[in-house]
């Protein structure tokens, strides 16, 4: 640490004057420091001085630490600033209870009750970050931090991405091994990380905590991290009724993996099967940084030993039995810090770590003893919800503290907002700040309704959608020059091609094609005329040739149906045409008897008038004369002469 002890006495960033060094990597040095501004102690983590020069780094940087220090939770810890002065830094929250690298690496081992209080919190932090877009991607026992009050909080986020898009982060062996040690099976294949890889990880730490084994992990580091693609994650006994629940955590397809959120709600669950858990073995912050042998960059902040401090309600578990803890601890050290000294000074040395184990054992039995309560918070009993609306179950969670966590399905005979089912069921028994999962029904399950429609007499469509359990109305009847009537010319409306079964399908249904109204036509029409106008509404046409005495030939004389008459598309029209006036010749009746001119006449359309000059005789004359043009059933008169 020489190197860094020649930073001590340095500000940074004009405000936080370094005080002690906390250790070193191949990425960050980490000091303790003052913030002469704010007058608090903080952690600054310093980062290598080849990544100043990186301007996609200090981009990434700058992004990554303004998102975390939005993040507010009580298990992530928090960032209180960032910049660069000749190096870029990193200031956040002073935490002084060392971290689980800590515990492991002193020789300890967590019992699964333990290790269920280190899973809970830090399935906390990591599904509110999750919940905001956050990926840790590269969570081990370094980054699980505690303070002097025994609460866990995940170090670290954002800063993984940032130094992996780096171009000067440090990519040796021990990088390697350190960082990949905990990696989930997409990253080893080099696939994109989402937040199932952070529980994936976290898997892999509880099962160390518990066992001081990583499973795959072991000799030629890429070796191992290729056996991890092969199969789901195999679970020691030694996890109890923990077990369960990683194995969830551990499936090698993220698909099937739990989310943060779950693996915590399993794990809360499993607390039922378990007794309560020993205080934390916490080794200190100032005791880990003394006899830590890895970077840096492999454990978390490392700060010295807190104060006992009997009036701050966070510093320990209160009450007689927390004095009478504290008392005990307190004499202990001083028997041990009062004792002759005997050996070399490096025996002298090696005995202070012991000395801070005792007198962070007053913080750390306080923080354990406090975990332990919350596995042991009231319970309430989880009501028979299904077939009730969702404002019921969030009416019940805020009576009983729960958290809802609302999910959607949907399920056939339900209404839409209807709970569905609870985890955990109903009976079962759920502890204040506990999560109700309440699946909430969105209704009818989705079924496909027949695509092709268009054109199709009404009652096919109507058959297919009842095979496929929807309804339907014919929401509207409209006039289609192309659709025939009774068919159907669509859906009234954006309708969904998937729909809740039972759903109601509105259709526009063909009358046909619009009626069509005859025309006027201008006077002295010709046929062609006639023709085209009515052509011109889909109208059939029909001549007919006929005498008029009133319309000159070659004019149209009436159409049949007439003008403004409403018709069906492609009826037929009669157009009469005039042939003018109907006109007969006067035969030549000449020499004709009497009964002959006027059976004559009969044949010509003309009547036989007066006869005159002789009773009997032949005919000599006509009135009018013979070829006068004159009109049908005109009276000819006859003269006879003997």
């Amino acid at each position: 640490m020489s190197q860094l002890s020649d930073q001590v006495g340095r500000v940074v960033g004009g405000r936080y004057r370094l005080i002690a060094p906390l250790g070193a990597g191949s990425s960050a040095q980490v000091f303790l420091a003052d913030d002469v501004t704010l007058q608090r102690q903080v952690a600054v983590k310093m980062l290598q001085p080849a990544l100043a020069a990186d301007q996609h780094f200090l981009e990434r940087f700058r992004a990554e630490a303004q998102t975390v220090a939005s993040v507010n939770h009580p298990n992530v810890v928090v960032v209180h600033d960032s910049g660069v002065d000749d190096v870029p830094y990193l200031v956040t929250e002073y935490l002084a209870g060392g971290s689980l690298r800590g515990m492991l690496a002193a020789g300890h081992r967590l019992t699964p009750a333990q290790a269920l209080v280190v899973g809970l919190e830090t399935c906390r932090g990591l599904a509110h970050a999750h919940g905001r877009g956050l990926v840790h991607r590269d969570l081990k026992p370094a980054n699980l931090c505690f303070g002097d009050d025994g609460r866990l909080r995940i170090a670290d986020f954002g800063l993984a991405r940032a130094l992996a898009e780096s171009g000067t982060t440090d990519h040796s062996d021990s990088h390697l091994v350190g960082t990949m040690r905990y990696a989930a099976p997409e990253q080893a294949r080099g696939e994109r990380t989402g937040p199932k890889a952070d529980v994936y990880a976290l898997g892999l730490v509880l099962i160390e905590a518990v066992t001081g084994r990583v499973p795959f992990a072991g000799g030629d580091p890429l070796a191992a991290l290729q056996a991890r693609t092969h199969g789901d994650l195999d679970v020691p006994d030694a996890l109890g009724p923990l077990r369960p629940a990683i194995e969830r955590a551990g499936r090698l397809d993220p698909d099937e993996r739990a989310d943060a959120e779950e693996l915590g709600i399993a794990l809360l669950a499993a607390s039922e099967r378990l007794t309560a858990p020993a205080p934390l073995p916490l080794v200190g912050a100032l005791a880990e940084a003394e006899g830590a042998s890895e970077s840096v960059d492999e454990r978390t902040q490392i700060a010295p030993a807190p104060s006992v401090d009997t009036d701050d309600p966070a510093a320990g578990l209160r009450g007689r039995k927390a004095r009478k803890a504290r008392k005990a601890a307190e004499a202990e050290a001083v028997a041990v810090v009062d004792a002759p000294e005997e050996g070399p000074a490096g025996a002298r040395r090696r005995r202070w770590p012991v000395v801070l184990a005792v007198l962070l054992a007053v913080a750390i039995t306080a923080g354990g003893l406090i975990l332990a309560q919350q596995l042991r918070t009231p319970t309430a009993e989880v009501p028979a919800l299904a077939g009730r609306q969702i404002d019921d179950a969030e009416l019940i969670a805020d009576q009983n503290d729960w958290i809802i966590d609302e999910k959607k399905t949907r399920r056939d005979g339900t209404e839409p907002g209807e709970i569905v089912s609870t985890t955990p069921p109903p009976g079962d028994r759920l502890a204040e700040g506990g999560t109700l999962v309440v699946l909430v029904s969105e209704g009818n399950t989705l079924t496909d309704r027949p695509a092709e429609i268009v054109g199709r007499p009404l009652e096919e469509v109507a058959l297919e959608l009842d095979a496929a359990g929807l309804g339907h109305e014919v929401a509207e009847e409209v006039h289609h020059e192309e659709v025939p009537a009774g068919h159907v010319i669509g859906t009234v409306g954006e309708v969904e091609t998937s729909l809740p079964r039972e759903s109601v399908v509105p259709l526009s249904v063909s009358l046909g094609p619009a009626p069509r109204t005859v025309p006027e036509l201008p006077a002295g029409a010709g046929f062609g005329a006639a023709r085209d106008a009515l052509a011109g509404v889909q109208l059939e046409v029909a001549r007919e040739d006929v005498f008029s005495e009133e319309v000159p030939a070659g004019q149209v004389v009436t159409l049949d149906p007439p003008s403004g008459a409403t018709l069906d598309r492609g009826t037929t029209v009669v157009v009469q045409v005039s042939k003018g006036p109907d006109r007969v010749a006067v035969p030549d009746l000449r020499g004709m008897t009497l009964d002959e001119a006027e059976a004559a006449l009969r044949n010509a359309d003309l009547v036989l008038g007066q006869d005159c000059c002789a009773s009997r005789g032949t005919v000599v004359g006509s009135d009018p004369g013979v070829g006068t043009q004159v009109r049908r059933g005109t009276s000819v008169n006859i003269f006879l002469a003997r």
